[in-house]
C-alpha cells in the first residue's frame, strides 16, 4: 500500500487497555507453553498495530510541524506511550516468569529474554509523568529547531536548508553561513539550556524513582545494554583516544593540505576539495530513481527491497520550510513497510540518505517475515552497523550520483567515516560525565565540552566564534536532547563498517554474503556473537582498533 493512503485512527486507549487486561487473562489461564505461544502472537497483532498508528502520526508531524490534526496526534502519544509502554512491560513480566518459559525461551530466544529483564528494568506506573514531561521537553526542543528561521540573502531557510552553505567552496560563504547558523543557536541559548537543563533533571529523577545512583544505568537498560557495561564503553573510549584520535588527525592535516590554507578553522570542517564537496546530480527524483538502478544491480534481494519502497512511497526527502530537521528510517509493522524520513538540500548528505538509510530500511525488510517479532528488537549498534556497513558496500556505483566526481565523493565519505569515530566517541563521553553528575550547571556543561573537544578533536579552531569557543557546539546535536547514551552505537558501529571496507576492497563477493548474512541473524544472538558469526572482530576486543587503523593506514600509504 502506498504511505498516502495508508489509513490512520488515533488508538483508543480505553480499547487498548481492554486488550492488554485480555491478553493477560488468557496468558495466565494458558496451561501449556503452546497456548502461552499462542497469546503471544495476538500479542505481536496489538502492539504492532499501536506502533504502526504512533509512527503514522509521527511521520506525518515531522513532514509537516505546523499540522495541528497531526500536532495534536504527537502530543497525544507522547502523552499515553508511557503508559503503552508500562502495559507492554506488566505483560512482558508474564511471559519472563511463566512456568512454561522454556519452552517460550525456544520459541522466542535468549536475547529477547534478556531484553524483558531490561525493559522491566526501565519502565514502572510511578515514573509515568515523568517519562510524558520527557516526551514534552524533547518535542519542545524539536520544535524550537525546526521553526528556525534564517535570513540568507532574502530568503527565510530553516537549519536544514543551510547546509549548502555551511560547506560552500567559497569560504567567504561559508564563514558567513556558519555566523548566522550559529547566531540562532546563540540566540536562543538559555531556552536550550533550559530545555537540556529539565532533561537531565527529568531523567536523573526517573532514575532515582527507579533505584538507580544516575540515569546512566536507567540509560543503559533503556538503550537495550544486554551484553556489554558502562566500563566496556569506557575501555572502548580509551581506545579511541589512543590508537585513533591520532590517525584521525593524520586524514585532518591531509585535508588542510588538499585545501592549501594555513590552519583549520570550524568553518572548514566536513569541506574537502578547494572546488567544494562533490555534490549529487539530479533532481530528489532522479536520485531516487539512481538509488533503484544501484540496488537492482547490487543483489536480486536489494533489487526487490528498493522496487518496494519506491513503488510504494515510503521516502520523504524533500526539505520544506516546516519540516523536522533531520532523518530517520522507521517502520510500520501492519504494513511490513520501512519508511525513510529526510531533507535533501543538495549536498552529499542526500546520496548518504539512500545508502545509510536504505541500510537499515533494508534490514528490516529482509527479515520482515520472520515470525517472531523479537528478532526485530536489534540493539543499535547492530543496526548501525547494517547501515554504515552499506555506505561503503554501495560505493561502485557512486558515478550514478555523482558522475565525473564519484571518486571524490568516495574519497571525502572515507575520511568522514574515520573522523566521525573521536566526534561521536565525545558525545558519548560527554553525557557520560553530564549524567554522572547532573548538578552540574550550563556553563559547567560547556566548558565540559570544550575539554573534550581539545581531546578528540585537537585541530580545532573557534576563534571568533564566543559560543562556540565556550562550549556550545554540542546544542545542535539532537541525540543529546532526544536519544540520550545513543551516540556511542554509532562508532561501534563504525568500526564494524570499517572492517568491512577492508573486506570488500579485498573480496567484495564475499563481503557482501558476510553482511547478508549478518543482516538475515537480526536480533537471533548478542551483539559478540552476531559479529563472530558474520567473521568481524568484535569492537570491545582490545587491540581492534589498533588493527583497523594499522590496516587503513597500509592501505592509504599515511
Amino acid at each position: 500500500m502506498k504511505f498516502e493512503e495508508m489509513p490512520y485512527s488515533r488508538i483508543d486507549m480505553e480499547a487498548v487497555r481492554k486488550d492488554f487486561a485480555d491478553l493477560e487473562k488468557r496468558f495466565t489461564e494458558a496451561d501449556s507453553g503452546e497456548k502461552q505461544f499462542a497469546v503471544h502472537q495476538d500479542y505481536y497483532k496489538i502492539i504492532g498495530h499501536i506502533m504502526t498508528e504512533s509512527t503514522l502520526a509521527e511521520i506525518r508531524h515531522d513532514i509537516d510541524m505546523t499540522d495541528e490534526f497531526y500536532k495534536g496526534g504527537q502530543d497525544f502519544y507522547d502523552a499515553v506511550m508511557p503508559d503503552i509502554q508500562n502495559l507492554n512491560v506488566r505483560y512482558q513480566k508474564m511471559l519472563f516468569h511463566s512456568k512454561f518459559r522454556p519452552y517460550l525461551e525456544e520459541k522466542i530466544g535468549k536475547v529477547a529474554f534478556k531484553n524483558i529483564e531490561l525493559a522491566m528494568k526501565s519502565v514502572d506506573e510511578k515514573i509515568l509523568p515523568l517519562m510524558q514531561e520527557e516526551n514534552k521537553l524533547q518535542s519542545g526542543y524539536n520544535q524550537l529547531l525546526a521553526t528556525a528561521k534564517i535570513d540568507w540573502n532574502g530568503e527565510t531557510l530553516n537549519l536544514s536548508l543551510m547546509n549548502p552553505y555551511l560547506h560552500s567552496p567559497d569560504r567567504a560563504v561559508r564563514v558567513e553561513a556558519w555566523k548566522k547558523y550559529s547566531a540562532f543557536f546563540s540566540a536562543h541559548k538559555e531556552e536550550l539550556d533550559d530545555f537540556y537543563d529539565k532533561l537531565v533533571k527529568c531523567r536523573t529523577k526517573q532514575a532515582e524513582q527507579m533505584g538507580y545512583k544516575n540515569y546512566l544505568g536507567l540509560g543503559y537498560c533503556r538503550m537495550m545494554r544486554n551484553c556489554y557495561t558502562r566500563s566496556d564503553i569506557a575501555e572502548f573510549r580509551r581506545q579511541v583516544k589512543r590508537d585513533f584520535v591520532p590517525f584521525a588527525e593524520r586524514l585532518h592535516e591531509r585535508r588542510r593540505q588538499r585545501l592549501g590554507l594555513c590552519s583549520l578553522h570550524f568553518e572548514d570542517e566536513g569541506v574537502y576539495f578547494q572546488n567544494g564537496n562533490p555534490a549529487p546530480i539530479g533532481t530528489p527524483e532522479e536520485i531516487l530513481e539512481a538509488g533503484r538502478k544501484m540496488y537492482r544491480e547490487l543483489s536480486p534481494e536489494t533489487g526487490k527491497f528498493m522496487d518496494f519502497m519506491c513503488d510504494n512511497h515510503l521516502f520523504d526527502v524533500i526539505g520544506r520550510r516546516t519540516k523536522k530537521t533531520g532523518g530517520y528510517m522507521t517502520y510500520l509493522p501492519d504494513y511490513k513497510a520501512p519508511f525513510i524520513f529526510a531533507n535533501f538540500n543538495g549536498t552529499s548528505g542526500d546520496a548518504d540518505v539512500i545508502t545509510h538509510e536504505c541500510g537499515h530500511a533494508f534490514q528490516g525488510w529482509i527479515v520482515a517475515d520472520d515470525p517472531i517479532r523479537e528478532h526485530a528488537d536489534i540493539t543499535m549498534e547492530t543496526a548501525e552497523t547494517h547501515s554504515m556497513s552499506m555506505e561503503f558496500f554501495t560505493e561502485p556505483w557512486m558515478n550514478l550520483f555523482f558522475g565525473a566526481r564519484a571518486k571524490d565523493y568516495v574519497d571525502m565519505h572515507f575520511e568522514d567515516s574515520c573522523c566521525f569515530i573521536p566526534y561521536g566517541t565525545m558525545v558519548d563521553e560527554f553525557q557520560d560525565i553530564i549524567y554522572d553528575d547532573p548538578s552540574l550547571d550550563p556553563k559547567t556543561r560547556n566548558e565540559v565540552w570544550r575539554d573534550l573537544e581539545r581531546q578528540y578533536k585537537p585541530h580545532l579552531d573557534y576563534s571568533g566564534n564566543d559560543y562556540y569557543e565556550q562550549g556550545g557546539f554540542w546544542q545542535k546535536q539532537h541525540h543529546i536532547y532526544d536519544c540520550p547514551l545513543y551516540y556511542i552505537d554509532y562508532c561501534i558501529a563504525q568500526t564494524d563498517a570499517l572492517q568491512y571496507k577492508v573486506w570488500m576492497d579485498r573480496d567484495y563477493k564475499s563481503a557482501w554474503s558476510s553482511y547478508l548474512k549478518l543482516c538475515r541473524l537480526s536480533a537471533s544472538d548478542f551483539f559478540p556473537g552476531l559479529v563472530k558469526e558474520a567473521g568481524l572482530v568484535n569492537p570491545f576486543e582490545d587491540g581492534c582498533l589498533k588493527s583497523v587503523v594499522r590496516q587503513l593506514t597500509d592501505r592509504m600509504n599515511l
